[in-house]
């Protein structure tokens, strides 16, 4: 076939593709109506995560499964957003991890609200100025995000999603200079851990300057110039105007941050869930080994234990772990009421899918 043949028969499909879309949004507006009268809520990140994972089994190619999803999520934030208009809370400013975060779980279509710290996100959602919340907490090199952690012991938020953030820190300046005139570096705490070994060997006498998030530490360099640079993403180097003077510097392949979504309440069963629960242990030898038992009894698989000082308590500590299933699976709720009577105190965080 020739070019233009090719083009029009692209055309065609286009203009098909186009038709079914506004039919699946029309079947969405129908499913908002109906789900506003029963009273529940228009996200249901389990619909969503089974959606996803039956179009990756049915993809015969040569669409890849991350085009597919990106797609996909877009065509669903579309018909979530015509159901009801949502307002997602995110560690700002613009072009931050959490931004890119809250951007590839919901799509571009939700309004997307900036906060200046982790705490600003919680309260968003806590007094309902947001719907959801989008919040960092643990990296694949650094570990845990501790200030994240200790908010949840005082919330009743829940978890109702989780999403996976591929992280590539540059080192950003206002113009293409030399390493060795750059005095001050600007970052979040995390992104400097995660470039630690880089800045020892190249920027040994610079001044580490922490900020709130990577996107505001772009947003300083950019309004003071000079001999300052921030550790950030290439979105922030768009967004501000900055060089990439250095790529890649992250101290190890593979930066990997996990990002909660926050709200009201946590999700369905979709059948490759995660829980979180937040407890308490009585203050005797092997209580925790006691606590975790049921675990094993029941067959449950535990992916992650953190613990974290009880700030207001000395020498106290709380726990949060991950387990795989949901609260309502028979084995997970039982288990679940078997160690609440053993705790000082427990409460579920939430179910949610698994992402991935």
């Amino acid at each position: 076939m020739k070019l233009d043949n090719l083009r029009e028969a692209i055309d065609t499909l286009d203009g098909e593709i186009l038709k079914l879309i506004n039919q699946r949004l029309k079947l969405a507006l129908k499913i908002g109506r109906q789900k506003q009268t029963e009273g529940l809520t228009t996200l249901n990140s389990a619909r969503e995560s089974l959606v996803l994972q039956r179009l990756k089994e049915l993809n015969e190619g040569p669409l890849t499964p991350t085009a597919l999803q990106l797609i996909f999520k877009e065509i669903m934030a579309a018909a979530r957003e015509l159901q009801s208009r949502h307002k997602i809370a995110f560690l700002g400013p613009e072009a931050s991890f959490t931004h890119l975060a809250a951007l590839g779980h919901f799509g571009g279509e939700s309004t997307m609200l900036p906060q200046s710290s982790v705490a600003e996100v919680f309260q968003a959602v806590i007094k309902e100025q947001c719907h959801y919340g989008m919040v960092p907490v643990e990296n694949s090199i650094e570990g845990a995000v501790n200030h994240t952690l200790d908010l949840f012991y005082s919330s009743d938020l829940k978890i109702c999603a989780e999403h996976y953030q591929q992280i590539s820190h540059d080192l950003l300046a206002a113009a293409e200079v030399p390493l060795r005139d750059i005095r001050v570096v600007f970052s979040h705490t995390q992104a400097f851990a995660q470039c630690r070994q880089w800045l020892k060997e190249n920027l040994p006498g610079a001044v580490l300057s922490e900020c709130g998030s990577t996107a505001e530490a772009a947003r300083r360099v950019a309004a003071q110039r000079g001999h300052a640079a921030a550790i950030a993403g290439p979105a922030a180097a768009e967004l501000y105007n900055l060089k990439s003077i250095a790529h890649k510097i992250a101290d190890l392949p593979g930066n990997t941050t996990r990002f909660l979504v926050l709200g009201k309440e946590d999700s369905p069963p979709s059948g490759r869930d995660k829980t979180s629960i937040l407890f308490v242990t009585p203050h005797l030898p092997g209580a925790l080994h006691q606590v975790l038992t049921p675990m094993a009894d029941f067959g449950i698989n535990m992916v992650k234990l953190e613990s974290r000082p009880v700030r207001n308590e000395r020498w106290s500590y709380f726990f949060i772990a991950d387990f795989t299933g949901h609260r309502q699976d028979e084995k997970v709720a039982e288990m679940i009421k078997v160690t609440k009577k053993i705790c000082l105190f427990m409460k579920v965080l939430g179910s949610y899918p698994q992402a991935g």
